[in-house]
């Protein structure tokens, strides 16, 4: 069963606010829930309080840096699902190398194309929500094992 993309959950972290506004309004027609983070430690926080299935993550941010912050996030058995596509200016291959072995699941230099991202971001959603459902069934074949 798909799960509509109203239902899920991004969050945008970005130390620029005129960045944030632009991601936003690319996302508007995807009708999710956007969340906002302005540094590092406050997309650590939204992660764990508003529970994103996406994280729109930019690299060069106060507190934590991007990296650290995926890092953290893809450690975390709590946190560890949500995807992550790094938005950034770095386009370095060691840039890219470094996003990747931090973890995340894809990469996305800016400036940020709109039709780019949202196909992006949908494709992420979409992976999200067969990785969710493969979860579920797990679990529930898992429990009727057990039951028998």
């Amino acid at each position: 069963m798909d799960t509509p993309l109203s239902q899920h959950r991004i969050l945008i972290a970005d130390d620029n606010e005129a960045n944030r506004e632009l991601l936003e309004e690319y996302l508007v027609d995807l009708d999710c829930v956007t969340e906002t983070a302005e540094d590092g430690q406050q997309t650590m926080d939204k992660a764990v309080s508003f529970e994103p299935d996406l994280i729109l993550l930019d690299v060069m941010m106060p507190k934590l840096n991007g990296f650290e912050v995926c890092e953290k996030i893809k450690t975390d058995p709590d946190l560890k699902k949500i995807m992550i596509l790094m938005v950034t200016a770095l386009d370095e291959l060691g840039d890219i190398e470094r996003a990747v072995d931090a973890g995340t699941n894809d990469f996305l230099t800016k400036p940020v194309k709109r039709i780019e991202l949202v196909k992006r971001v949908e494709n992420m959603l979409a992976l999200k929500g067969m990785t969710d459902e493969n979860e579920r069934l797990r679990q529930y074949i898992q429990r009727v094992e057990e039951s028998v």
